[in-house]
């Protein structure tokens, strides 16, 4: 190439300011993303472009869909639903089971006043304050002959079934010298159950005897709380006597071995009543 060429391009270009390496890449790049940017647009362009055309021929009518651009930062507006779009789709359930409300249970018979625990507090049991002088605690130990079953088996020739089931049992010794033990048992029933507990003791007493030197009756009835019975149980000359109290589901049998004073067995079932209010809120 002549040298008088590259002498007119020095000439030109020698007070001439070149911009940094740098800016003139950034302007290379940002020059290639607008390009990118067109290129893409263009693309868009037409296919909105077809497809309108082939509403338009679908459907034999001037279709006007909103283009569709692409994402940006700023919010899209929600589009207009059209009267050929398909309804939207029904609200999702759940596929767990609504849980009714609760609602007070109901029996066929009148509902028990008292508390849904199936427990006995120890404050519902006898203390040795409520028995005559001389009583002591001797724990609560129940084992033995000494219960009301256990006369009515010697006194009957068939002991009638107790129907009603006990849902607890609690007991309490009370021991003095030289006479019998002041046993008390006190169970929790139903309501219904309870109440059938007075009764069945009332029927032992009429059963067949199964030995005429022992027999089983009733002495005094309804002297404390929802029901009572005192009920003498004669072996053979040897006199006892069993006290029942009820107050709404609880029952309490005490076997009162040598008490036989009755006003002291009156005060004691009024004590025994008074304490089992401690286990029930019906009084």
């Amino acid at each position: 190439m002549p040298e008088r060429f590259f002498a007119d391009i020095y000439r030109d270009t020698e007070h001439l300011t070149w911009a940094p390496t740098e800016q003139v890449r950034e302007r290379g790049r940002r020059r290639t993303r607008q390009t990118r940017i067109a290129a893409t647009l263009a693309g868009v362009v037409a296919v909105v472009v077809v497809a309108t055309g082939a509403v338009a021929l679908a459907g034999g009518q001037d279709g006007a869909p909103t283009p569709v651009l692409p994402a940006t930062g700023s919010p899209t507006p929600t589009p207009t639903p059209s009267a050929t779009s398909a309804p939207p789709p029904p609200p999702t359930t759940s596929t767990t089971p609504a849980v009714p409300p609760s609602s007070p249970s109901t029996t066929s018979g009148s509902p028990s006043k008292g508390p849904t625990s199936t427990t006995i507090p120890t404050e519902a049991l006898l203390r040795a304050a409520d028995l005559p002088t001389g009583y002591r605690p001797a724990g609560n130990d129940l084992d033995g002959d000494w219960s009301f079953n256990f006369a009515a088996s010697m006194a009957c020739q068939d002991t009638p079934n107790l129907s009603a089931k006990e849902r607890a049992e609690r007991g309490a010794v009370f021991q003095k010298l030289d006479v019998s033990p002041v046993i008390e048992r006190v169970r929790r029933y139903s309501l219904d159950g309870a109440k059938a507990t007075i009764v069945w003791a009332r029927t032992v007493t009429e059963c067949e005897p199964g030995n005429e030197r022992k027999s089983l009756s009733i002495v005094d009835s309804g002297f404390a709380g929802d029901g009572s019975l005192l009920i003498r149980f004669n072996a053979e000359g040897l006199i006892s006597y069993t006290l029942f109290v009820r107050q709404d589901d609880l029952v309490a049998e005490i076997w009162l071995g040598s008490v036989t004073n009755r006003t002291e067995v009156r005060r004691l079932a009024q004590r025994a009543a008074d304490r089992l209010c401690a286990g029930t809120d019906a009084c």
